[in-house]
């Protein structure tokens, strides 16, 4: 059925196209509604048509060297799937399915050469709007932000695996064996100068039992640090090796966007150009 000029103002791509600039293109476009599960298009299709998901879920996913398929998109509600092959007039690359029930605006080639040709001009917003989403792109390869692992591992903490570690810090410091060195000497001097009336004559029975309970009690405490700090480890072990991973596939998708995106800015400079004037001087700029 016919397109709705409403639907095409809460696509990104024609957002900024006027009410009619946008009622010419709504007059060439249609609404399709698929199935859940339905195939949109396969690989190898002719890309005639590209597609605006309205609403629903569509993923499209290409094959591998193994021949397993692999999902590279999940477009949301106002974005598009299948323009490079379409604005190319190649076969499709990717195939497309309707996870769910899902209405998708068709656009063809021709539909944006009419539309290019009425309204030279509005090539020039659709590709302000792909430079943009164009730079969006760059922007997500350049910054890559991931929590800090020893945040979360603090937040993780509980108050028992706090003080142990606060034990383990100050037992195995200078100050720990600087304040037990004085206090071991003041101890035995004190003891001895008190001579037969001394609460610890030596050999310094009490004194030895102290010790000896203090090294009962910090050799587990030490221990569990010890294993905490395994586990500290291990889990940063493990928040690299995810991080690399998404990293690694993020990256992959993000460069094939961007090059789906520069191939789509290409064409539609080419149909923006086919459009102007035989008497045209101006060229068109790339988005910067």
């Amino acid at each position: 059925m016919p397109c709705d000029p409403e639907i095409l103002r809460r696509v990104p791509l024609f957002a900024l196209l006027d009410e009619e600039e946008t009622e010419v293109l709504a007059g060439q476009t249609e609404v399709k509604t698929f199935a859940p599960r339905q195939r949109i298009y396969k690989i190898g299709d002719l890309g005639g048509q590209g597609y605006v998901l309205v609403s629903g879920s569509v993923r499209v996913m290409t094959v591998d060297e193994d021949q397993q398929e692999v999902v590279i998109d999940e477009p949301g509600p106002g974005e598009f799937f299948g323009f490079a092959s379409m604005l190319e007039q190649t076969p499709h690359q990717t195939a497309a399915v309707a996870v769910e029930e899902t209405v998708c605006v068709e656009v063809d080639r021709k539909d944006i050469a009419v539309l290019l040709q009425s309204k030279p001009l509005a090539g020039m917003d659709m590709l302000t709007v792909l430079g943009r989403q164009f730079h969006g792109s760059q922007q997500l390869v350049r910054v890559r932000a991931a929590r800090n692992a020893n945040e979360l591992i603090e937040d993780q903490a509980t108050l028992g695996e706090q003080l142990a570690d606060a034990v383990a810090r100050f037992g195995g410091s200078w100050r720990f064996i600087t304040l037990f060195a004085v206090s071991l000497i003041a101890y035995t001097i004190l003891s001895l100068v008190s001579g037969q009336s001394s609460w610890d004559p030596y050999p310094f029975i009490l004194l030895n039992l102290f010790l000896s309970m203090l090294a009962a009690l910090q050799a587990p405490v030490i221990m569990m640090s010890q294993n905490r700090q395994d586990n500290k480890d291990r889990l940063r072990s493990e928040l690299d090796y995810d991080v690399n991973r998404r990293a690694a596939s993020d990256i992959q998708g993000l460069a094939r966007k961007l090059n789906l995106m520069s191939e789509k800015i290409s064409d539609v400079e080419e149909l923006i150009r086919e459009s102007l004037p035989p008497n045209g001087t101006g060229s068109v700029p790339a988005p910067r």
